[in-house]
């Protein structure tokens, strides 16, 4: 699945995915792990840093997310149109779990890409876009490190500082 059909299964998947997440690990708690992991001593670590400080002590409504959802993480299914694997649960504002959607580059990897998902997501969603901006560049810095998408993900992020 890839390009706008598999934005589609993604926005209309999300809001199911939104529950109750009382007793799951928190973002708040995931930031500080960033931060004693050294995120502010990557690429692009200090913006990264800043936004992760400001946007965990000021999140909305936390609900449950899916820090990894992304196309290749959707699959078609009989019991369900479509199913979110590997979830890797947290505690978190909504606006947090469309960073691995915004920089999924399997759904094409240049600004206006990047750009167009953010704003779709969050106009179809009702999400603070400029929250949602931010935790997708502190998502993307703090998992890009150590793997081959480094580079990609760096583009995203100079693309949405």
């Amino acid at each position: 699945m890839g390009g706008e059909r598999a934005l589609d299964v993604l926005i209309e998947l999300l809001p199911r995915l939104w529950k109750q997440a009382d007793g799951f690990h928190t973002l708040e708690d995931e930031v500080g792990y960033w931060l004693e992991r050294g995120l502010a001593k990557v690429r692009h670590g200090d913006a990264a840093a800043r936004l992760a400080e400001e946007l965990a002590s000021s999140q909305g409504e936390q609900v449950l997310t899916h820090q990894d959802l992304h196309a290749d993480n959707v699959l078609a299914a009989a019991r369900e149109p479509w199913l979110a694997i590997d979830p890797k649960p947290l505690a978190a504002e909504r606006e947090f779990s469309v960073a691995p959607i915004v920089r999924s580059f399997e759904l094409g990897h240049s600004k206006r890409d990047v750009l167009y998902r953010l704003d779709r997501l969050c106009s179809e969603l009702s999400l603070d876009s400029d929250r949602a901006l931010g935790w997708t560049v502190v998502q993307t810095v703090a998992w890009s490190g150590g793997s081959f998408y480094v580079e990609p993900h760096m583009e995203t992020v100079e693309w949405l500082l």
